[in-house]
């Protein structure tokens, strides 16, 4: 078997520890990326998340956003911040290599409302990570950039694309600028393996989503051509989210050579 890498929002690690810990132990991912930890560096599982038999590098910050690498062998060369931004506190971006592959674990803003401030900082963070990627790819080095993007890339990406063509993670200027990532060459797995329509990472816990099979597609793994050359697999592992206290967001993962 390859390296398995995944990316998973787990919405508030303490909360779905259990689950958490449950998916560790039977996937046994090599390296899992987490987002919206929502705890601070000291309030973070660290000794549970060691026991499964897994270092954590974290990143967090009280009651929002955060983010985690856990992965097998330690984590080298950890960087905090997505640069472009000095005043910029929100706990959404970390990087590290594991296995010889630099990994970023990441949490786009999501920019609801639209127009407004929030929605400006999305299109801002974008265009920052969208600087940052270019240098990432000109190192040769297999890289991917993983997590919650909030941005479905198509209207195959979301259940009722009518319903949700105003809102931040379908409009256009989104979709353009995870359109500027792709471009520079990254490749985003699931979508190179699954031409198919209607397969989704999110599910709203309102209104009977994940019963309905009412979701989104907004978590993603792109990959440099250097760790594209190595795809072996790709899916979605839709269980977790139907699990009791479940996440809304469920594990995406790629397998490597």
């Amino acid at each position: 078997m390859g390296i398995r890498i995944a990316t998973w929002n787990v919405n508030s690690v303490r909360a779905r520890l259990p689950n958490l810990l449950d998916w560790l132990g039977s996937f046994q991912p090599d390296t899992l990326l987490l987002q919206e930890t929502k705890c601070q560096d000291d309030d973070f599982p660290v000794f549970e998340i060691e026991a499964a038999g897994y270092h954590a590098a974290i990143h967090g910050q009280k009651s929002y956003n955060g983010v985690a690498i856990l992965s097998k062998r330690p984590a080298i060369d950890v960087v905090h911040r997505l640069p472009g931004n000095d005043a910029d506190e929100q706990a959404r971006y970390m990087e590290a290599t594991v296995d010889g592959i630099r990994l970023a674990s990441l949490y786009l803003p999501n920019g609801n409302p639209t127009p407004g401030d929030k929605y400006d900082y999305k299109l801002g963070w974008m265009n920052r990570l969208v600087s940052h990627a270019k240098g990432l790819l000109a190192s040769d080095h297999p890289v991917i950039l993983a997590g919650d993007y909030n941005v479905c890339p198509t209207d195959d990406d979301v259940y009722d694309p009518a319903g949700w063509r105003d809102d931040a993670l379908c409009r256009p200027q989104s979709r353009a600028l995870f359109r500027q990532l792709l471009n520079l060459g990254l490749t985003e797995a699931f979508r190179s393996l699954h031409p198919e329509k209607g397969r989704y990472s999110f599910w709203d816990y309102q209104a009977g989503a994940w019963p309905r099979d009412q979701g989104l597609r907004i978590d993603h793994l792109l990959l440099s051509p250097q760790a594209a050359d190595r795809l072996v697999a790709c899916d979605i592992d839709k269980t977790p989210r139907g699990r009791d206290k479940a996440s809304d967001h469920t594990p995406v993962w790629v397998e490597l050579r």
